[in-house]
């Protein structure tokens, strides 16, 4: 088959070629432009989201820590509710026969009631004496005369108190008849 091309149609052609080259020119141009704001918003949404993901690792870093602290805070809210159980029995259950408190005496004043000898004699090192001084049992002398002086009490339930474990040797008077 053989067309023949006029010089009418051949300037159509041409007008159609360019137009169809414009049109492609500006839909590319429009590609281009869509692509880039896709490029953009991408960019935007993948940065949104690493920012995200270092928020919730740190969110949930200080979350374990919480968890932790908040472990260890029960825990030691245990130890104490245990604690205070055992001391609202002891102190319903009152002195027993036996029981002993250390009075610490300082110039046979009494300045402390302690649970135990061993504390008395922290406490006195916290008021200047030695931490690593010897206590010997004191003699016969008064009380006013030693700086620091334990004196042991011991419970008693007959008479529902604490009398000294070493009371002071009885003094005669001298001259009364």
């Amino acid at each position: 088959m053989i067309r023949i091309v006029t010089r009418a149609r051949l300037a159509q052609m041409e007008v159609d070629a360019r137009t169809a080259t414009e049109q492609a020119r500006q839909t590319s141009v429009a590609a281009n432009e869509a692509f880039g704001r896709h490029a953009r918003e991408l960019f935007a949404v993948t940065d949104r989201a690493e920012r995200a993901e270092a928020v919730t690792d740190e969110v949930r870093t200080m979350f374990a820590r919480a968890i932790e602290e908040l472990s260890e805070a029960q825990q030691e809210l245990l130890l104490k509710d245990i604690e205070i159980r055992r001391l609202r029995k002891e102190l319903q259950r009152g002195p027993g026969a036996g029981d002993t408190l250390t009075v610490l005496m300082h110039h046979g004043e009494p300045h402390a009631v302690y649970a135990s000898r061993d504390d008395a004699h922290a406490d006195t090192s916290t008021h200047g004496f030695p931490a690593d001084h010897v206590w010997k049992p004191c003699d016969e002398r008064p009380a006013w005369l030693y700086t620091w002086r334990c004196e042991a009490f011991v419970y008693n339930p007959g008479s529902n108190g604490f009398h000294r474990a070493c009371p002071p040797a009885p003094r005669t008077l001298g001259g009364a008849a």
